[in-house]
C-alpha cells in the first residue's frame, strides 16, 4: 500500500532532500499560524495591547484571525471594553463590521458594535461608529443584534442549589482549560461536576460558552447520551452536574485492555452510533465537533455500555435537509480525531463526526490511536493531505474495515450517516461469532 493510502509511514519513497526540507518548512508554518492566532485572541482577551501590536508588526493578516466561532480579535476587544486593543487592531485595519457567529440561534450573524452594545460600553461603541460600525445593513434593513444573553431562570426544574452537593469525599477526575470535573454527592446520588474555575467566573466568553452547553445538555435524552442533571447558573462558581459513570472513559479502557475483540468493538461501535444518530436527527442536529476516546464514557465497571458525552464545542443546528452545509470553519475539536475539512477551515457538516466515529473504530480493533507515531497536529495534516491509518489488525473484519474506509472518506459527501451505520453494524454482528 502507497503512503499515498495509508498513515504511520514514512515520506514517499524518492522524494529529495529539498523536497523534504519544503514539507518541514511547511508544517512548521501552518503550526507557527495557528499558535499565533490562539496568541492574539488570547492577548486581545487579556487587554495586553503592546502584545497585540508586536504580533500585528510581525504578521499583519492576524488582524482577522478567527476562533472556533468566528470572533475576531476586536470581537473579543469589544465585548470587555479594550478600548487600546481595539484602536490598536482598528490601526491595523480591523474590519468593524465582521460578521461573527452567536451560539444561541442558527447560524446567527454578529457585529462587533452589538457585542459592545450588548455589554453597554459606551466608549467602545462611539469608537466603532467612528469608523464606520454599523448596527444597521447597508441597505437600511436591521440585522438582528445580539444582547449579552440574560441569566438563566434562577427557578426551574434544573437549577440546583449548591448546597445540596456534597463535596466531602469529592475527588478530581479530569481538568481542562476552564475548569475541573470532580465526583461528588447530590441528594445521596453520585454525581459528575464540571466546575468552572472562579477566575472565569466572570468572563463572558467563558460564561456564554457554559449556558451554550447547559441549553445543549437541557434538551438531551437518550441511553447513549450522558444524562443532564442540572447546574448552578445564579451562584458562583458556575457548575454543571451530570450522572457519573463509574467505568470511566473509553480512552482510558483502551489504554488498559489495548484491542478489543471484533464482537466487543462492534458493541461499543453501536452504542456510540446509537447515541450520534439521536444528536444528528432532524429538525434539531447536534454535531458533537469533539469524538474522541475521552468524550466516550463506560457505564460501569463491566464494559457493557457506553454513552457520549462533554458536548462542550457541540453545535446546535435547526435545518431544513440533512444534507445541507453549515458556514462553520476553524480548528474545532482534538487533532487526532479531526476531519480534514475542520483542519482545512472549509465548511463542513455533521459529517465531521462521522470521521472520527471511524477514527475510533480503528483505534478499538487496533489497540493504538491512529497514527500514533505523529503528534496530534502532524496526524491532522497528514490526513488532510489525504493519507489515512494503516490497517494492522488480523481480526479486521472485511465488512468492518470497508465501513471504517467509508466514514473517513476525503469527501463528507460519500460519508455514511450514523443510521445507515447502524444498520450496518447490525448485520456485521450477526457474522461475528
Amino acid at each position: 500500500m502507497s503512503s499515498d493510502t495509508c498513515g504511520g509511514g514514512s515520506p514517499a519513497q524518492g522524494s529529495n532532500e529539498k523536497g523534504s526540507s519544503t514539507s518541514s518548512v511547511d508544517k512548521q508554518r501552518d503550526k507557527a499560524r495557528v499558535s499565533r492566532t490562539s496568541l492574539i485572541l488570547w492577548h486581545a482577551h487579556q487587554n495586553d495591547a503592546a502584545a497585540v501590536r508586536k504580533l500585528l508588526e510581525e504578521d499583519r493578516s492576524l488582524v482577522q484571525a478567527r476562533d472556533y466561532d468566528n470572533r475576531t480579535p476586536l470581537h473579543v476587544a469589544s465585548l470587555h471594553g479594550w478600548i487600546d486593543v481595539a484602536k490598536c487592531l482598528i490601526d491595523y485595519g480591523a474590519d468593524v463590521n465582521a460578521q461573527d457567529r452567536w451560539k444561541n440561534t442558527v447560524l446567527l450573524l454578529l457585529f462587533p458594535l452589538a457585542d459592545a452594545e450588548g455589554a453597554k460600553k459606551h466608549n467602545m461603541i462611539e469608537l466603532l461608529k467612528s469608523h464606520g460600525g454599523l448596527s444597521y445593513g447597508q441597505n437600511g434593513s436591521h440585522f438582528e443584534s445580539k444582547p449579552v444573553p440574560p441569566p438563566l431562570p434562577n427557578k426551574c426544574d434544573w437549577e440546583i442549589d449548591p448546597s445540596e452537593l456534597d463535596f466531602s469525599n469529592s475527588n478530581i477526575i479530569g481538568k481542562g482549560s476552564f475548569g475541573e470535573i470532580l465526583i461528588a454527592s447530590w441528594r445521596g446520588t453520585p454525581v459528575a461536576v464540571k466546575r468552572i474555575l472562579p477566575s472565569l467566573s466572570d468572563d463572558r466568553l467563558v460564561i456564554q460558552d457554559f449556558r451554550h452547553e447547559v441549553k445543549l445538555l437541557v434538551k438531551l435524552r437518550h441511553p447513549n447520551i450522558v444524562q443532564f442533571l442540572g447546574a448552578v447558573t445564579d451562584r458562583k462558581p458556575l457548575m454543571l452536574i451530570t450522572e457519573y459513570l463509574r467505568g470511566g472513559d473509553l480512552h482510558q479502557h483502551l489504554k488498559e485492555k489495548g484491542a478489543l475483540h471484533p464482537s466487543t468493538a462492534i458493541n461499543f461501535a453501536l452504542d456510540i452510533a446509537r447515541g450520534m444518530a439521536y444528536l444528528h436527527t432532524e429538525p434539531n442536529v447536534i454535531i458533537h465537533r469533539d469524538l474522541k476516546p475521552r468524550n466516550v464514557l463506560l457505564v460501569n465497571s463491566s464494559a457493557d455500555h457506553l454513552k457520549v458525552g462533554d458536548f462542550g464545542l457541540s453545535k446546535l443546528i435547526k435545518v431544513q435537509n440533512s444534507h445541507d452545509v453549515y458556514k462553520m470553519t476553524g480548528e474545532t475539536g482534538s487533532y487526532r480525531y479531526m476531519a480534514p475539512e475542520v483542519f482545512k477551515h472549509r465548511k463542513y457538516d455533521k459529517k465531521v463526526d462521522v470521521f472520527s466515529f471511524a477514527m475510533i473504530l480503528y483505534q478499538m480493533l487496533e489497540g493504538d490511536p491512529p497514527l500514533s507515531n505523529y503528534e496530534p497536529y502532524e496526524a491532522a495534516k497528514y490526513v488532510a493531505d489525504g493519507h489515512r491509518p494503516i490497517f494492522r489488525s488480523k481480526s479486521y473484519l472485511p465488512e468492518l474495515r470497508d465501513l471504517t474506509s467509508q466514514c473517513w472518506a476525503a469527501d463528507m459527501n460519500q460519508r455514511p450517516s450514523f443510521l445507515d451505520i447502524l444498520k450496518r453494524l447490525e448485520k456485521i454482528k450477526e457474522n461475528v461469532p
